[in-house]
C-alpha cells in the first residue's frame, strides 16, 4: 500500500526530503522532514472558529527535542523531557517571528504548531530546518496563510559561503546567520558575527534568500499534490461598522496628528493626551450607541492613532518625541556604581535604563548544558530581567519569559566575540531593566560592555547597540534611529544591530512590510552604523579601556596545563590529595582533561599567599624534581612509628627519619618530640636497599652539642 507523498530538494549541496500523509494524519497538516539522519516532525492544528472577543492571532509555536533522537536518557529525577530548555525556546522564537506576520490580519482562530526532533545525527543542526518544516506543515493544510516561508542558516567558513553548514563547520565560521523569508521578501534575520561590514551582511542575506525562494516553490509544488490543501478554509473572524469607523476617523485624526506634531519626549504625557482624545471620541456617542458599538471604538481609535503618527512622520518629517530621524536620545552612563560586586554599570538612553552587574567565577561556576544537540558547559552567561515596574505597570511575576530569554541571548551574542580568548573566568552578566521605552536589549549590550570594562575583563573592543525602525507607505519611507516603544509598535521594521568600531557582532531584524528593497536595508544599516558609533563614543567617554586589574573583591584565578599522566597524582586516591591542598590553602582547584591530551588545572583564591602555596604544591606533583641524595628538603610528617617518622620529601615521595637520626639527643619516644603534620627540615642520606625507601636525617642539619667539661678534660689526658 502506498502511504504518503514524499519530495526532495537540494539546498547547499545537501538533500532535504519532506514526507506528508504518513504520520499524524489527524492534524490539519503534518510533515516529516529529513536532512542526513536528522529528522523532524512538524504538525499544525487550527481551531475551526475564533473565540468570542479575540481580536488577535492566538498562535503557539512549540519546539521540543527528544533525547531518544540522540540515543540518550534525559537528566533529572524523572528521566523524561520536562519544560523546554533555553535553546528550544530560542528556536521557537525564530519560527514564531517568521510565521506570525504571514497569517491574514483578520484571522483569529487559535493555531498550534508543534515541531519535534525525532532523530539527530550530530552533523546537521535541526534549528535551521524548523522553519521549513513548520511552513510545509501549514502549506499542506487548509489553514489560511500568506506563505509559504522558509528559514536557512548561512555561514562563512574560510571565506566561502555555506548554506545550512554542519555543526563541525560552524566551529570555524565568522558568520552565523539565520534568515527567513517568502518568495518575495526577507522578513526575519538573526545572527552573530566576528566584526563584519554592512555590505558583507547584505551579501549573506541575498545568498540565503536565493535558497529560501527555492524552498518556498518546493512547498508550493508539494501542496499542489495534496487535494485537501486547496482551497483554504473560509473564515469570518471580524465584524466591522463602517459608519462608526468613519465617525472615529473624523473625530480623532486631526487631533492625533496634532499630538504627534508636538514632539513630546515624555511617554506618560503623550499617553495622557491620546487617552484624552479617545475619551472625547467616546463622549460623542450616546450610552445606547456605546452598548452596541463601543467595542469598535478602541479598535478604530488605535488605527487612527497609528495612521496619524505615521502620516506626520512621512509628510512632516516629525517623530513622536521631536527628534530627527537619525537622532539618538540623550545618554548618560556610570561605572563602578555598586560596591562589593565584581563590576557594575548603569546605562541610560532616553527613558530606557539598564543596571548591569558582572560576576567572575571559576570552573565550578560554568553552566552545565545537558541538551540533545549539545552536552557540555558554558562559561559566558548573560541574564536579562524585565520587571513590570520598568514600564510603570503592576503585573504578576510568572518566571523568566520567552522574551527575556530572547533578549538576553541577543545581548550575549553581541558581546561574545570580543571576550578575551585566554579568559580563565566564568563570566556572568545580569541586566536588570529599570526603565523601558525602546530597545532595552541594546541598553543591555551597552551596559554589559561598561560592566566588563569596569570589572577589568580585557575585552578586545567595546560594543554598542542600536534599535532601528522603518515607516513606509505610499512610496515614502523613513528610517528611524533609536526607536521608541511606540515607534516599534506602529512601524514596519524592528532592526537591532550591535558592533564595535570595526564591524557588526550581532543583529536581529523583524520586518512587517512586504517588498523591502535592499537599498532601503542598506540605508538602514548605514544609519545604524552612525548611531552605533555615536553611542560607542558615549561609552568611551565613561570608560575608554578596561581597568588594568580586577576589583579587590574579585577572586584571582591562575590556570596552567599539566601532563595528562599526572592528573591522577594531583587528584590522589578518592580525591585525597587535591582536597587536602584545597583545605590547607583555602583555595578552589579544578582539573579537567583537554582534547590535546593534557590536563588543565585552575586555581581560584582571594589571597595571593594561598594562591602561591597551592600553585607550588600542584606544580611539585605535576613536575616533580628528582630526589637528590645529599639534598636538603622540607616536608610534612606523614606517619609516626616507634622506630622513627615518615616524612614527605616531594609530593608522592616519602622517606624515613630513623629515631637515631632525629636529633643528637637520645629520643625515647617519637610521640614526645613530633606529631603528624609538623614540617621538618632534613637531608637525604641514602636509600634502603631492601625497602627502596629514602633514608633521611634531621640530625645532620642540627648543630652538634658541645661535650661537657669533664668529658673534655678526660679526653685531653687520654691524648
Amino acid at each position: 500500500m502506498n502511504i504518503g507523498i514524499k519530495k526532495s530538494i537540494v539546498t547547499g549541496g545537501k538533500e532535504i526530503s519532506i514526507e506528508t500523509g504518513k504520520l499524524a494524519k489527524q492534524a490539519d497538516g503534518s510533515v516529516v522532514l529529513q536532512m542526513g539522519n536528522t529528522v523532524l516532525l512538524a504538525t499544525v492544528v487550527a481551531a475551526p472558529e475564533a473565540k468570542d472577543g479575540v481580536d488577535f492571532l492566538p498562535l503557539t509555536v512549540d519546539y521540543r527535542e527528544k533525547y531518544a533522537a540522540a540515543g540518550r536518557f534525559p537528566g533529572g529525577f524523572f528521566r523524561r523531557e520536562a519544560r523546554p530548555s533555553e535553546s528550544e525556546i530560542l528556536v521557537m522564537r525564530l519560527v514564531d517571528r517568521a510565521l506570525r506576520p504571514l497569517f491574514p490580519d483578520d484571522y483569529h482562530a487559535e493555531v498550534q504548531l508543534m515541531i519535534q526532533l525525532l532523530a539527530y545525527d550530530g552533523v546537521n543542526n535541526p534549528d535551521a530546518l524548523c522553519g521549513l518544516a513548520a511552513s510545509a506543515a501549514i502549506a499542506v493544510s487548509d489553514i489560511p496563510f500568506n506563505g509559504p516561508m522558509s528559514e536557512v542558516r548561512v555561514g562563512r567558513i574560510n571565506g566561502e559561503w555555506v548554506l545550512n553548514p554542519t555543526m563541525e563547520q560552524m566551529k570555524s565560521a565568522d558568520i552565523d546567520m539565520m534568515v527567513a523569508g517568502t518568495m518575495k521578501d526577507v522578513n526575519m534575520i538573526e545572527g552573530e558575527f566576528k566584526e563584519i561590514s554592512e555590505l558583507e551582511m547584505v551579501e549573506a542575506i541575498k545568498i540565503a534568500h536565493a535558497a529560501i525562494k527555492e524552498q518556498c516553490q518546493f512547498q508550493l509544488d508539494l501542496a499542489a499534490l495534496i487535494p485537501t490543501a486547496n482551497p483554504k478554509r473560509v473564515y469570518s473572524h471580524e465584524t466591522h461598522d463602517e459608519a462608526v469607523k468613519a465617525k472615529v476617523y473624523e473625530l480623532a485624526m486631526d487631533k492625533c496628528k496634532e499630538v504627534a506634531r508636538q514632539g513630546l519626549a515624555n511617554k506618560a504625557k503623550r499617553t495622557e493626551l491620546f487617552d484624552a482624545i479617545k475619551t472625547e471620541v467616546k463622549a460623542a456617542f450616546t450610552e445606547d450607541e456605546l452598548l452596541l458599538v463601543g467595542g469598535f471604538i478602541s479598535t478604530y481609535f488605535s488605527e487612527v492613532k497609528k495612521k496619524a503618527v505615521r502620516w506626520v512622520m512621512l509628510n512632516e518629517k516629525k517623530r513622536l518625541d521631536g527628534r530627527q530621524f537619525d537622532e539618538i536620545r540623550p545618554i548618560w552612563a556610570e561605572v563602578d556604581y555598586l560596591p562589593m560586586v565584581h563590576g557594575s554599570a548603569v546605562f541610560t538612553r532616553g527613558e530606557t535604563q539598564s543596571l548591569t552587574t558582572l560576576t567572575l567565577g571559576g570552573k565550578m561556576d560554568e553552566q552545565l548544558i545537558d541538551g540533545v544537540t549539545f552536552h557540555g558547559t558554558e562559561k559566558f552567561l548573560l541574564h536579562y530581567n524585565f520587571p513590570p515596574f520598568s514600564t510603570g505597570e503592576a503585573k504578576p511575576l510568572r518566571g523568566t519569559s520567552r522574551r527575556e530569554i530572547g533578549h538576553g541571548n541577543l545581548a550575549l551574542r553581541a558581546l561574545k566575540p570580543v571576550l578575551p580568548e585566554d579568559n580563565a573566568y566564568t563570566i556572568r552578566l545580569v541586566s536588570d531593566i529599570l526603565e523601558s521605552n525602546g530597545s532595552s536589549s541594546m541598553a543591555t549590550v551597552c551596559a554589559g560592555t561598561l560592566a566588563l570594562m569596569d570589572g577589568g575583563v580585557q575585552i578586545k573592543a567595546p560594543v554598542s547597540g542600536i534599535a532601528m525602525g522603518l515607516v513606509a507607505d505610499e512610496g515614502k519611507f523613513a528610517v528611524l534611529s533609536d526607536i521608541l516603544g511606540d515607534e516599534d509598535h506602529l512601524g514596519d521594521m524592528d532592526f537591532k544591530v550591535t558592533g564595535t568600531s570595526k564591524g557588526i557582532t550581532a543583529c536581529q531584524m523583524d520586518i512587517k512590510v512586504d517588498g523591502l528593497p535592499y537599498e532601503v536595508l542598506i540605508q538602514a544599516l548605514d544609519q545604524a552604523r552612525a548611531g552605533r558609533l555615536h553611542i560607542l563614543n558615549k561609552i568611551i567617554e565613561t570608560i575608554a579601556i578596561p581597568n588594568p586589574d580586577f576589583k579587590p573583591q574579585t577572586p584571582r584565578i591562575e590556570a596552567f596545563n599539566v601532563p595528562n599522566d599526572m592528573i591522577g597524582a594531583i587528584i590522589g586516591p578518592g580525591g585525597k590529595i587535591i582536597q587536602g591542598i584545597q583545605k590547607d590553602t583555602n583555595t578552589t582547584i579544578t582539573i579537567e582533561e583537554l582534547e590535546t591530551g593534557e590536563g588543565r588545572v585552575q586555581i581560584m583564591s582571594n589571597n595571593a599567599e594561598d594562591m602561591n602555596a597551592a600553585n607550588s604544591r600542584i606544580r611539585m606533583i605535576a613536575f616533580p624534581p628528582t630526589v637528590d641524595e645529599g639534598g636538603e628538603y622540607e616536608g610534612k610528617v606523614k606517619a609516626i612509628k616507634d622506630f622513627g617518622v615518615f616524612v614527605e620529601i616531594l609530593p608522592g615521595t616519602d622517606g624515613l627519619i630513623h629515631i637515631s637520626e632525629f636529633s643528637w639527643e637520645k629520643v625515647a619516644k617519637m610521640e614526645d618530640v613530633v606529631k603528624e603534620g609538623d614540617v621538618l627540615k632534613f637531608k637525604v642520606v641514602g636509600k634502603d636497599p631492601k625497602t627502596k625507601k629514602w633514608k633521611l636525617s634531621r640530625r645532620v642539619l642540627l648543630p652538634r652539642p658541645e661535650k661537657p667539661a669533664a668529658e673534655s678534660s678526660e679526653a685531653s689526658k687520654a691524648e
